[in-house]
């Protein structure tokens, strides 16, 4: 009899197990989408081109080296926008915030923002929240591409 309650409760932990392995796939596992494979310098065009597509009236990419914290120079409504890009495998941390920060203050942008084909650390949302940033994620430039 002890035995049936052992198998019984080993099969109940597999089965908790699995379930657990499953959520959890399904919750971070990410679906591929186009800009995952793309390059640094590609990702920041293609960022321009959602800008545009999305009425912004201006969004030009900087140069590639020294750009002093903003990869995109953008405006809409009347409203001035210094653009970070990031495009990595990895969730986006502080230092993007804290460089659109900078560009933004020096190119006398209104709005930064940080575009990321990924998702963002907690710490680097809390600076965000704190130094006015805007954060557009993965999730957000997806649905900017479906516009």
């Amino acid at each position: 009899m002890v035995k049936i309650y052992i198998y019984l409760a080993v099969g109940i932990a597999i089965i908790a197990v699995a379930v657990f392995i499953v959520s959890y796939i399904k919750k971070y596992r990410m679906k591929p989408l186009p800009m995952d494979e793309m390059e640094g310098h590609d990702f920041e065009y293609y960022c321009a081109d959602l800008l545009k597509t999305n009425g912004f009236s201006e969004a030009t990419v900087t140069k590639g080296s020294g750009d002093f914290g903003a990869d995109i120079l953008a405006e809409k409504d009347g409203i001035t926008y210094a653009v970070q890009c990031k495009c990595y495998d990895k969730p986006i941390g502080v230092k993007a915030v804290q460089e659109i920060y900078a560009g933004r203050d020096y190119y006398g942008r209104m709005v930064g923002v940080v575009m990321t084909n990924q998702y963002f650390t907690q710490p680097a949302v809390e600076l965000a929240q704190k130094l006015n940033i805007m954060l557009w994620d993965r999730g957000y430039l997806d649905s900017m591409d479906k516009t």
